[in-house]
Order: structure tokens, then C-alpha cells, then sequence
């Protein structure tokens, strides 16, 4: 079948290009997965434009995979079938902001600090955090969350309305303005996390919060990482409220201290951060701390001073980019899952030991607050032994995750590396993920390939 190309040519003009090095740029995200070429990329610059390429890819059999700011773990924007690569960073307006509601509407491809900018007069802020100046778009696709989903949860938790373009070029609004509704199926929450798969977001209502008065910092170094995960329990159980809770552990440190002229003690480390108002934070610290030392904490920091606490925070957000630099010339293999918090110390020894057993360069960080942590390994991708032990790691640590309750991913998303284990964690309820892919994309021209694979 030939693909009239002209005629779309015709219709979006220099939002459309065929240029090697524009789809270059085009084929790979900031994963370790092979890069496909996409046949052209499309600039759309409003709603109009997005249901042209759709009635275009539904006529004519040409894929469409979106693409935010590329900074995704798992390949989720990679045209593994080729296609249309959709860029929506020309459509990156903040349409409306209502303070009172404390609501706002973007674009997709409006970034995170773009929208915290925007907000600041307001004294507002969007706290959503995965570490990069991720597109929000790209953060719904993802259920993306980072260090602040312990206070203020995932995506899924802050999207109250969507505005989707359909595979076959029917625009619908999904959710409500409303704080909570008791009516019809969730289907805001049915999107993000789709991964582009069953629609492509054009514009997205979400909840923003207060900037809190006062801010706090704190690291805490434990002799085990259980004894870490621990207190946060403690901390947690008695009703604290923490913005942050993460957990590096002493490899991290060791990168960490290397790369930004740190000096943190090389051991397992609790980055710590409370938010609200001034004598509320100075209370709460002084519980945290107790709680910590209790706990069995060597050593407590508390970070008063604001520059201080945001090189404890570049430190912890830039700790992948600690690794690649102590690494050159390997490629950035990111892995993640989720247990519950109990499980949290087996999940990491797992990690552990696997990674000294394989012989793999790595690290280790968690969100300990959720159960969520991450596992960076450098990998040359032109080895096959060598790669092949990071997919042995990687599969240690999912079977882990499946065995007791968890998931094969927290927040990366599926993309091309966790789909082998989706049966596996969804069983027979895979079958109506796929069910529902076959109703809004039944030619599986929206991101083929991907999420529930092998419906067309």
C-alpha cells in the first residue's frame, strides 16, 4: 500500500518533516533499548492538528507513537514499527490557571519546571518530581511519579481531566473539574499510564498545590538498609507527614560523593524532607530526629539552609548521571520495581547480591516511603554477555517483586523491557487490558508494540 505522504505534507506544512537527523533525534529515547527510525516526525501545534495525523494513520495503516521531552527509562516512545514520531513540544501553552480551584490546564507538552514557573506568582506549585524536566504529557503516559509521591502520590493522583485524540480521530473529554465523583467508569485513570497506546493526550487538567512556607531537610546513615527501611516505618506510623523519603544506598554514596565533591559516609543513607509551615516543620523535625536515633541511626543532618538542601536534592536527582559519568562509553540500563514497604529490605539484598554475584556495574536508590526503588546499571550494549547479566539481574528482581505482592514496575513503565512480565503479574485481567486496546485502537496503530503487545 502506498502511503500518500504529500497529501499530509500538504495539509501540516513544515509541522511535518522527513529529515535524516530530525528522525534521528526521533528514534530512541534515554533507555538502553535499540533505536527505530520513525518514517516522518509531526509538529502538531493544536487539537486540529493531532486528529488530522489520526484520521491519516487510521486511513492509511501508519503508525503514530508520541514523544514528549525523550527522557523516558523504558523506550515507550520508540517507533519500533516505524510511523509517525508525534512531537508535541510546539504544543506547550499553559491554557488556564485557576488558583482558587486550585487547578490548572497545559498542553502536553509543557514541561514541569515550565508549569512551576507559571505558577510561582501564584504561589502555587505542581509536585509531581521523576528528576527530569520531563513534558507533563509524557509524565501522564507514564503514571510518572519520583520523590515526591510519599506526600502527594503518582500522576494518576493529580490528572482531574483529559482531552484525548482517539486512533480514529474522535476528540473526548474523560474526568471532571470536581474534587471526586461517584459517576461512570474512571477513565482518566483507564489513560494515564496507557503509554500512548490507546490515545494521545491534547490537554490535561491538573491539581496544584500551595507552596508551603517552610521547607526541611535531613540525611540519616544506618549500619543496614533494613534498619533504614525501618524507620521510615516509624516515621510514617506516627503520622508524619514527609514531602521526600529516599533511600541510597552505599555504593550510590560512594558515586555520589566522587562525582559532586560530597562527602556523605559511605553507608546506607536516608535523604529526608518535611514541608508545611514554620513551627510545624521545626516540631516535626525534632520528632523525625528522635524517631531516627531510636531507630538506630549513626548519624542524623539536618539541613536548615535552602542552598544546602538543594545539593542534597541535585545530589540524590542526579545520582543516574553520577554513575554514567563514572562509567564512559557504556550505555544506561534503569530498572525498577515495587514492593510492599515490608519487603522493602529483601527486595534491595536481592538487588545486592545479584549485582555482586553477575559481576554488574550498578547502583541502588529508593523511594523507601512507597516501596519503589531503582537499579542503574552500565552496560555495554554491543556485548551480549554483558547484557545479558543485567537482564538476569533485572529478572531476579521482578520474580522477587511478582513473588510478594508487588509489580514488575513502579514508575518507569512498561515500555519494551517489562512487557515480557505482564502476563506473568496481570494473569487472565491481561486479556481484557487487551480487550480494551482492541475497542479504541482495533488496527493497533497507536504506539504498536508496546504495554499489552501482540494485538495486531
Amino acid at each position: 500500500m502506498t502511503i500518500p505522504w504529500d497529501t499530509l505534507k500538504e495539509k501540516l506544512g513544515d509541522k511535518l518533516s522527513f529529515g535524516e537527523s530530525v528522525r534521528q533525534a526521533h528514534a530512541k529515547d534515554e533507555s538502553y533499548h535499540p533505536e527505530h527510525l520513525p518514517d516522518a516526525v509531526a509538529y502538531p501545534e493544536e487539537t486540529a492538528d493531532v486528529v488530522e495525523l489520526a484520521r491519516f494513520s487510521h486511513a492509511h495503516g501508519v503508525p503514530l507513537v508520541a514523544y514528549g521531552a525523550g527522557s523516558g527509562l523504558e523506550g515507550q516512545a520508540i517507533p519500533v514499527r516505524g510511523g509517525i514520531s508525534v512531537d508535541f513540544s510546539r504544543m506547550n501553552r499553559v491554557l488556564e490557571i485557576r488558583p482558587d480551584d486550585f487547578l490548572v490546564c497545559v498542553e502536553p507538552g509543557v514541561t514541569r519546571q515550565q508549569l512551576n514557573d507559571a505558577l510561582r506568582p501564584y504561589g502555587l506549585m505542581f509536585p509531581v518530581d521523576p528528576g527530569a524536566n520531563a513534558s507533563l504529557g509524557g509524565m501522564a503516559a507514564t503514571n510518572a511519579s519520583g520523590t515526591t509521591a510519599v506526600r502527594y502520590g503518582p500522576m494518576k493522583a493529580n490528572v482531574r481531566k483529559l482531552e484525548v485524540v482517539l486512533a480514529d480521530g474522535r476528540v473526548m473529554e474523560v474526568g471532571t473539574l470536581a474534587a471526586k465523583s461517584s459517576s461512570g467508569y474512571n477513565l482518566v485513570e483507564l489513560f494515564v499510564g496507557s503509554e500512548g497506546t490507546l490515545g494521545l493526550f491534547t490537554k490535561l487538567w491538573l491539581r496544584v498545590y500551595g507552596v508551603p512556607e517552610a521547607t526541611l531537610a535531613a540525611s540519616a546513615e544506618f549500619a543496614t538498609v533494613r534498619d533504614a527501611v525501618d524507620a521510615v516505618c516509624m516515621l510514617i506510623g506516627s503520622g508524619l507527614q514527609l514531602t521526600r523519603c529516599e533511600l541510597v544506598t552505599k555504593p550510590y554514596i560512594e558515586i555520589i560523593n566522587r562525582q559532586f565533591d560530597t562527602s556523605y559516609t559511605p553507608a546506607p543513607t536516608l535523604f529526608l524532607e518535611l514541608s508545611g509551615s514554620q513551627a510545624a516543620v521545626q516540631a516535626d523535625m525534632g520528632t523525625v530526629d528522635e524517631i531516627l536515633r531510636d531507630a538506630g541511626a549513626a548519624r542524623v543532618s539536618v539541613v536548615m539552609d535552602e542552598r544546602d538542601r538543594q545539593k542534597l536534592w541535585h545530589a540524590r536527582h542526579n545520582a543516574a548521571y553520577a554513575l554514567m559519568r563514572t562509567y564512559p562509553g557504556l550505555a544506561h540500563l534503569s530498572t525498577d520495581v515495587c514492593v510492599p514497604m515490608s519487603k522493602l529490605p529483601e527486595a534491595v539484598d536481592v538487588a545486592e547480591t545479584w549485582i555482586e554475584r553477575l559481576g554488574i556495574r550498578g547502583g541502588i536508590v529508593g523511594h523507601v516511603g512507597d516501596g519503589n526503588f531503582h537499579v542503574s546499571l552500565m552496560v555495554n550494549p554491543t556485548d551480549p554477555d554483558d547484557l545479558g547479566r543485567a537482564y538476569e539481574l533485572s529478572h531476579h528482581l521482578v520474580e522477587y517483586a511478582l513473588s510478594v505482592g508487588g509489580t514488575c514496575t513502579g514508575e518507569h513503565g512498561v515500555g519494551l523491557g517489562k512487557m515480557k512480565y505482564q502476563k506473568q503479574e496481570h494473569g487472565e485481567a491481561l486479556a481484557l487490558m487487551q480487550a480494551v486496546k482492541r475497542l479504541l485502537d482495533p488496527a493497533d496503530m497507536l504506539n504498536p508494540g508496546k504495554l499489552v503487545d501482540g494485538i495486531a
